[in-house]
């Protein structure tokens, strides 16, 4: 089985790389965590934007936690993954060719998750290169150790469950424009809107986005888990998200 997988896996990623999505995820996903980046870096310490100053420990932490804004990429590359079977009807051959499904969705697992954490590296390296250059421009930048380099860690682990849920959605509703359209809904309409509601408040700490401020210290929330508890929820939905994606993928009709 561990042949047949390594093949699997080999040929995920041949897949991804054949085309030019990959390039244009990656660059998004850097773009938008330098962007964010510089951003914070230019109003920190404005009293009118309520950022922290560059030369306090609040700075550092928030700065390096932003390469989390790729998140989105993240799970548009995992929902990608699996969803061009589909959408380009090559699922039918793939499966013909291997009849375990469920190697071959636990091969996609395993082959985006080694590419989400090529992404998270480049990303968390975009990110780190913004923060320090432009902090020592404006005369001041965080150090790259204690908890900001925990906070890097743990964003950096983000962006690879989050690719891992990606897989997981995308072999749930197969259709890859719905599945993409559903995980941008629920990141910026539906997890928002029950932070902001004070009765659904106090379970926002639970999902995907309470885990990912409780790993990366994005805002000081008055109820959020510990650091390694968030890691813990936020890989239990990664887990989760590849357990029900395998086994719907294995259990229904192709077409």
């Amino acid at each position: 089985m561990g042949t047949v997988l390594t093949r699997l896996v080999r040929a995920e990623w041949a897949k991804l790389f054949s085309t030019r999505v990959w390039i244009g995820l990656l660059v998004g996903a850097c773009v938008l965590s330098g962007a964010f980046a510089a951003l914070f870096t230019a109003f920190a310490g404005n009293p009118d934007s309520g950022l922290p100053p560059l030369d306090s420990p609040e700075y550092g932490q928030l700065a390096f936690s932003l390469a989390t804004n790729a998140t989105v990429i993240s799970v548009v590359l995992g929902i990608i993954g699996i969803t061009q079977e589909y959408r380009h009807r090559t699922a039918t051959p793939t499966f013909l060719a291997t009849p375990q499904r469920g190697r071959v969705v636990i091969a996609k697992l395993l082959a985006y998750a080694v590419a989400g954490i090529g992404l998270a590296v480049v990303v968390c390296a975009v990110t780190t290169a913004v923060v320090l250059l432009y902090g020592n421009a404006r005369g001041n930048a965080p150090d790259l150790s204690g908890d900001n380099l925990r906070v890097l860690a743990f964003a950096g682990l983000a962006l690879v469950i989050y690719t891992v849920i990606g897989v997981g959605l995308g072999a749930l509703l197969k259709n890859q424009v719905g599945a993409i359209v559903a995980a941008l809904v629920y990141l910026f309409v539906v997890e928002p809107l029950l932070r902001s509601v004070p009765a659904t408040a106090g379970a926002y700490k639970w999902l995907p986005g309470g885990a990912l401020e409780a790993m990366t210290a994005t805002f000081q929330g008055p109820d959020l888990l510990e650091q390694w508890q968030g890691a813990l929820l936020l890989l239990g939905y990664g887990l989760a998200a590849a357990f029900l994606g395998t086994l719907l993928a294995v259990r229904r009709d192709v077409v």
